[in-house]
């Protein structure tokens, strides 16, 4: 696959619309997991496309929160970047932003399911002594992920509904998505 982007182009325009280094580093987390699934999962030969999706998933969320994945068409599409990559972007949203792109290719199922689990894990890490993904086990994902409170906007139903379409258990999706981040978080 190719996305008619470089990395570098994809660092640019994610920049110029997201400026919180929250939302940044949110980008380059996802961007990271999404690689290591490319990898785990038999796409090697696509990782940088994976990457791509992965770091520009949110591209529109700071400037237009309310047309999330609806904006993002139009902006990636200025960009020079191609049908599949602005697909993949927009599936993410499925049945959150008012987007009716279901995520069908593997890679698409991967970023809905960890998109708002690399928050939830992240959140977690936070709370450890550590403040790190390094040390993270399982067992304290799933009791933080329990608490309806802790990282309140993080969709639970989302990750489960991720981790259905992927034909996943959940405890799996959250112990491999562990492992992806400690590939790109410290």
């Amino acid at each position: 696959m190719n996305a008619a982007l470089t990395r570098e182009q994809a660092m640019e325009l994610l920049q110029a619309y997201n400026k919180e280094p929250f939302h940044i580093q949110h980008a380059l987390t996802v961007e990271g997991v999404m690689r290591y699934f490319a990898k785990e999962l038999g796409y090697g030969e696509d990782e940088e496309f994976w990457g791509l999706v992965g770091l520009l998933h949110d591209v529109d969320f700071e400037q237009f929160p309310q047309q999330h994945c609806v904006k993002a068409p139009e902006i990636l599409k200025e960009a020079g970047a191609d049908e599949a990559l602005i697909r993949a972007v927009v599936s993410h949203g499925y049945g959150m932003t008012g987007v009716d792109v279901k995520p069908e290719h593997e890679m698409e199922k991967v970023l809905f399911a960890t998109d708002e689990l690399t928050s939830q894990i992240g959140a977690c890490a936070l709370m450890r002594p550590s403040r790190s993904v390094q040390d993270m086990e399982l067992k304290s994902v799933k009791k933080k992920f329990k608490q309806p409170s802790f990282a309140a906007g993080c969709s639970r139903e989302t990750i489960k509904e991720g981790a259905e379409m992927l034909g996943w258990e959940l405890d799996d999706l959250i112990g491999r998505t562990i492992l992806a981040m400690r590939t790109c978080c410290d």
